[in-house]
């Protein structure tokens, strides 16, 4: 029994020893996520696209707000001998345009959304990944983002590895 013990002891003490020694091991990294993305050559081209996309739309809902302001050009010219069906018309088409510029608005923010979500995905898919091979490679078990404005750390030590410099040369960026 006094053997059994004994064993016992001997054994949560290795048991012990080891979780302690892997403990001091374990590590930890960190990378601002945004400074790489904005670093990488795919979010230029990808910016680019987005801003031709938006310009687009821009454009478009210029032409439509022209045409709503002619249409208030006409109305305001209509002088007082104007009959009430051809007033009331031109306020019905008025209204028209009105209502097709705001659906147009909502439809286009949207539209907006998506492109960029389209665009900008793979670029961050892409630095994730790459994140993750780095991290594979130092042997780091978290990496955290410590970009500006994000209050996901709570604490980083300066035992922390910044992983920014690995992940940009394992992308090939300068």
């Amino acid at each position: 029994m006094r053997n059994l013990m004994k064993l016992m002891a001997v054994l949560m003490f290795t048991v012990a020893s080891y979780t302690a020694a892997n403990a001091q091991s374990l590590k930890f990294g960190h990378i601002d996520l945004q400074a790489l993305v904005q670093v990488m050559p795919e979010r230029t081209a990808a910016e680019a696209e987005f801003n031709t996309f938006q310009g687009e739309l821009e454009e478009i809902l210029g032409e439509m707000q022209k045409d709503y302001q002619a249409k208030l050009g006409e109305f305001e010219a209509m002088g007082e001998e104007v009959s009430d069906i051809k007033r009331n018309a031109k306020i019905a088409e008025i209204q028209d345009v009105q209502q097709r510029i705001q659906n147009y608005q909502m439809t286009a923010q949207q539209q907006v959304q998506q492109k960029q979500a389209e665009l900008l995905g793979p670029v961050f898919d892409k630095a994730e990944k790459a994140i993750e091979d780095v991290a594979k490679e130092q042997g780091l078990i978290y990496v955290f983002d410590s970009g500006a404005g994000n209050r996901t750390i709570l604490y980083k030590s300066n035992q922390s590895v910044d992983v920014l410099p690995l992940v940009k040369a394992k992308l090939g960026i300068q």
